[in-house]
Parts: structure tokens; sequence; C-alpha cells
């Protein structure tokens, strides 16, 4: 019926990996390879308006095929994957109706992926399942969005019968690092609300996620002869530890889950002379989200005050916020979404995000954007998986949702 898998397998055997505080956009050339493919396959379907921009964001028209007020649709997903996994030489492998038992990713390493670590693997018994070979990651975030929009746009041009308003897709680089949208020109795209289609168990759909800071902290320390240095030395990385363990233990990522939220060390590098530290803010609750910036400055004040004025730089910058609010304010496009999910034969499974999309930024840029699964799931990392059944799920959905929001009046 649909052909996602076999698109899906072709574009994770393209490198997108991409960089952080690179100094380009997109971050990396190699997403344009992948965007000049796409181009060639959505003007071979017969795509109008087929556009690779100088920012690598690749968009495209499926016109209407009735004649309809219904407000325009966009489906969006990204390129890149993720700096934490090599995305170099993906070799996917199809394993054919899982039988819940360990597997083997690759033997000569004894590398197995297994429902001991990852129980979830066992909701999967009797599916399609593509893994990799264990020295890469997948790729599946958000290849496979990629596969589930394409497939479902092949679908709606070999069956017209199927009727649909105007439809617009967009495929973008940069979203790993946080960059995703940055220069996405909402009003040339032209859609009144979109979905990414992006990771996910099948039947989940959001439209809440954290809202988000960085902290970056420098410290200054003094670097004395270890011999000679009492009452004189101050060591940037103890400083760095004080901080650190002067913040709530259970407000770290591992203590945390549902719609809690954390404070997360995500890099630490330092000597005696300077040392510093970068965190991840993270909350769905605003007024929580702002208490837990609040206990950063306070850490900071209070090793100012300890240490010496100037010891310890702090920045703190918000990076996006809960899509939520925006959301709700356009209703329908959650009961579209809740409407083609049950056409699908899935209640859907209406859960925070704990993390952020592209969706977050582009609905606080004037395009409403939720999320839709895809069926990927351990993304970043070499034992990431796909269930195929899923895929095929999420490309059913994309055609239901064009044909519902075609009936909107």
């Amino acid at each position: 019926m649909f052909d996602s898998l076999e698109r899906f397998i072709r574009y994770v055997r393209i490198d997108t990996q991409s960089a952080m505080d690179a100094e380009c956009y997109p971050s990396t050339a190699k997403q344009l390879d992948l965007a000049r493919l796409l181009v060639e396959e959505l003007t071979e379907l017969g795509m109008d308006e087929v556009k690779l921009d100088e920012y690598g964001y690749v968009t495209a028209t499926l016109p209407a095929n009735i004649e309809t007020s219904a407000p325009v649709v966009g489906f969006l997903a990204h390129m890149d994957t993720s700096p934490s996994a090599s995305g170099a030489d993906v070799k996917p492998r199809l394993i054919e109706n899982y039988d819940g038992q360990d597997i083997v990713l690759n033997a000569e390493k004894n590398i197995l992926l297994s429902p001991r670590d990852f129980p979830k693997l066992l909701e999967h018994k009797g599916e399609r399942l593509v893994v990799t070979d264990g020295t890469t990651l997948l790729g599946a975030d958000d290849k496979a969005g990629i596969a589930a929009i394409m497939s479902a746009m092949a679908y709606l041009i070999a069956h017209p019968e199927v009727p649909h308003g105007k439809l617009r897709v967009g495929f973008t680089p940069d979203e790993e690092v946080g960059e995703g949208v940055k220069f996405f020109d909402v009003p040339a795209f032209g859609a009144d609300f979109a979905y990414t289609v992006d990771g996910g168990k099948a039947g989940e759909f959001s439209y809440e996620n954290f809202n988000a800071a960085g902290a970056k902290i420098k410290i200054n320390g003094r670097s004395v002869h270890p011999g000679t240095s009492k009452g004189r030395l101050k060591s940037a990385i103890q400083v760095a530890i004080d901080f650190h363990n002067l913040l709530p233990v259970f407000d770290r990522a591992e203590h945390t889950e549902g719609r809690e939220g954390f404070i997360h060390l995500t890099e630490m590098a330092g000597e005696a002379e300077s040392a510093h530290l970068t965190y991840i803010i993270r909350e769905h609750d605003e007024a929580k989200f702002e208490l837990l910036k609040q206990e950063v400055q306070q850490v900071a004040d209070f090793i100012n005050q300890r240490y010496g004025e100037g010891t310890l730089e702090l920045e703190i910058h918000d990076q996006y916020f809960n899509m939520r609010k925006m959301i709700e304010a356009r209703p329908e496009i959650i009961e579209v979404a809740r409407k083609a999910y049950r056409a699908v034969g899935f209640e859907p499974v209406e859960e925070a995000v704990r993390g952020g999309t592209d969706g977050s930024r582009l609905s606080y840029m004037g395009l409403p954007t939720p999320n839709i699964f895809t069926g990927g799931h351990n993304g970043h990392g070499r034992f990431e998986y796909l269930s195929v059944d899923s895929l095929e799920k999420a490309t059913e959905v994309v055609v239901i949702i064009s044909k519902l929001v075609g009936e909107l009046k």
C-alpha cells in the first residue's frame, strides 16, 4: 500500500549528521545530499513549487484536488541525525516477524539489542523491525518522518479519488542541534497549521513540550603551585564541583520523568586556572521553569559570595517554550489528529514531549505544529530501531489528516 519502508532504507544510507556550534547553516554540507535527493523525488512525483533554498530547506506543494475553502496544512520532518553517534555508513537490516528474543546487531563485536535492556522491544513481537549493525545510529529520527510524508504524498498522487485540500511539505536541517527552523520562512511556507512527523511510539500525539533554557558558566580560578598554595590557590575545578553539588540532587535528569523538569549538566571541563560548565534546564510548567532558572542563579550568587565576586560568570538564555498554549488556541488541529488516529485503530496517547521539536519554535513563529509518531525508538544511538508497522500507520495518518483537513471550513 505504501512505499515508506523502501524510502526509509534509501534515506538512512545518506550521512546527514549535524554539528554543534558550527558557523555555517546548515551546520554540515552533507545534509544537502539528502535535500537534493528529496528535491529529485518530489519533482518526479509531480509535486508543485519544489524548492531547495539557500539555508537547506526543502519545500513543495501538492495542490488541492477538490474545490474547497479549507485551510492549508503542512507536514514537516528533519533531515539531520544527532551528533551523539555516527551517521556514516549506516547498514539497516530488516527483521521480519520479531520473536521477542535478543537481536544480534553485531556478532563480531558481541553487540545485542535485548529486551532485558530495552523491555519495550517486547511490545513489537510479530512486527517488522529495522535495526543497525551496532556501530552507528539508524536515523529513524527523523528519516522515518521524511519517509512517511514522502510515501503519503506518493499515495495521494497515485489515488486522486482521495479528496484533499492544498498540502505543503517541508524538510529541515539542523533540528538535532537546536537550529532547525532558525531561518524557516513561515509566511512563504503558506500553511495555516502543520504537523511534524518526528519520533515516538505508535499512537502517541504530542502538542506539549518542555520550556527550555541553557546555562553557560565560566569559573575564574587562580593557579598556584600546590606545594605553596595554602590560602592562595583558588582551583576553578573545585569551584565547579562545589557549584554542581549545591544544585538540588533530585532536580537532575536521571531522577525525573513524566512532567517533572530538570537541571542537567551536559559538559564540564577545566583546570585550576579556569573551568566551564554547560547545563540545560527543562520544565513543562512555566512557573516551575522560572524557579529552576532561579535555583541556578541563586547557587551562582552564593559561589561568588563564598569565593569572591567575579569567580563565577553565569549566562542563562531561553531556548524554546511549551507549544501547548499556542496549539490549544486552535482546537481543530488537535481534533483532526484524534480522528485520524482513531481511523487507523489507535486511541491517541497524548503525552508531553520530554524534549523539544521544530514544532515548538514554529508554533511561536505563527505556525501551530503538534507532533505525529513515526515508530522510531532509542534514537541518537546504536540501539535505535524502527517498527515498520508503526511507520506505515504514521503514513496512513498523514493521508487521513490530509483528507480530513480538506473537509474543514
